[in-house]
């Protein structure tokens, strides 16, 4: 995992605030590889609620993230646990690492 300690720790605070306890948050893509370089933080989040709520939660933890962070490209995938999986959900789940 390519994330440091500090951000590793300000993710999962941001989760934690703006999420709920419930929430799955993953790490995926190319920072979940050691020899790759660059590449922005793409997150998995599994979420219960519906869509409206889900959305709040998704745009709270967004902007909690770059002021934790500061100004990064932050990509965020977003499950409803309600819906089926898409090809990308499977993908960070069976490859992404919990933060």
């Amino acid at each position: 995992m390519r994330l440091s300690t500090e951000q590793r720790l300000l993710i999962r605070d941001a989760a934690a605030s703006t999420l709920g306890p419930t929430a799955d948050v993953r790490l995926f893509g190319s920072r979940t590889q050691a020899d790759a370089k660059g590449g922005d933080i793409d997150l998995f989040v599994e979420l219960d609620g519906d869509a409206s709520e889900v959305l709040e939660q998704e745009l709270k933890f967004y902007a909690a993230l770059q002021r934790a962070l500061g100004e990064q490209r932050i990509d965020i995938v977003v499950h409803r646990r309600s819906m089926p999986l898409r090809p990308i959900d499977r993908e960070a789940i069976e490859h992404g690492e919990r933060i």
